[in-house]
């Protein structure tokens, strides 16, 4: 395949696959444990998964792996198994899409507050997402995804230790923005201006949001990111807010619904358009079948 970021420069729109915890639900992942137990104990999942986003498009695959640095992995007592964690979900991955889709190592917080909002040093959760990046390069991943970060230090460290892996496989870099009165920020205060400034000064190669948002608020922030950077953009939306129904979390996007307003992320130029929390195969597929008319039509 080409080199991604050789692709976006000529103008293609690539699809990003859909929720990971969503389909790790509906495969039977119980509440509170780590999804990435399931890279231990029912790898087969993962192709399962994988293999559904690939029938419905998805040019770029990500990895059971968002939780997987060690630091993160502490929480359960599964720090030692990193390597393996890591190992076993872009193996899986890669049995199913060979090359004909990009496996995207996905990468997300620590879990730790920095100081001097926590009690964590900068240098411990570099070295930990180091470890994790390490394992993931060496196990072939084609790009590298930080995603939802809220803390634009953490993401620079993120971004930095990928980076002191290899330089030469691409960096994705997302971040998870609420919208306030006075625009969108995160959670930690990071506005829009300074994730584009932040995120680029740390050398990512592609940047945008990911979760907290449904589609409509999602093409907004994609707008702003456009207007502050020339960098390529990614966007993956969550299928609208959650809501509890019956004991169960239920989010009211539909595919169709995804699929239409996915033509506002085109035209707003968007390079790659995927889903986060509560999408699934058929809104990626609803993503692709807009890409494709687009293209056809343009």
């Amino acid at each position: 395949m080409n080199p991604i970021l050789k692709r976006i420069r000529n103008g293609e729109i690539l699809i990003a696959d859909g929720a990971m915890g969503t389909m790790l639900f509906a495969k039977g992942l119980k509440p509170g444990e780590p999804p990435e137990s399931v890279n231990l104990k029912n790898p087969e999942i993962l192709e399962e998964i994988a293999q559904a986003y690939l029938d419905a498009g998805a040019d770029i695959i990500q990895t059971n792996t968002f939780g997987a640095s060690p630091l993160k992995l502490s929480d359960y007592g599964l720090q030692d198994k990193t390597e393996e964690i890591n190992r076993i979900a872009v193996e899986r991955v890669k049995r199913v899409v060979g090359n004909k889709a990009y496996i995207s190592g996905s990468c997300g917080p620590s879990g730790k507050l920095l100081k001097p909002f926590g009690d964590t040093e900068p240098d411990d959760i570099y070295q930990s997402f180091k470890r994790q990046m390490k394992s993931l390069i060496n196990a072939g991943i084609d790009l590298i995804c930080i995603e939802t970060m809220t803390d634009l230090n953490e993401a620079t460290l993120a971004i930095k230790a990928a980076k002191s892996i290899s330089t030469i496989i691409p960096v994705m870099a997302t971040m998870t923005f609420d919208e306030t009165p006075r625009g969108f920020f995160t959670i930690m205060g990071v506005s829009i201006n300074d994730a584009v400034t932040g995120l680029q000064k740390a050398g990512a190669d592609i940047i945008g949001s990911n979760c907290g948002n449904g589609i409509e608020n999602m093409i907004k922030i994609a707008r702003e990111f456009k207007k502050l950077t020339i960098l390529p953009t990614i966007i993956q939306s969550n299928a609208g807010i959650p809501e509890m129904k019956d004991g169960k979390l239920v989010y009211s996007e539909t595919p169709e619904f995804f699929g239409e307003k996915a033509k506002e992320l085109i035209d707003a130029g968007v390079s790659i358009i995927g889903g986060c929390c509560g999408t699934t195969p058929e809104h990626i597929k609803a993503i692709r079948k807009v890409v494709d008319n687009y293209i056809e039509n343009d």
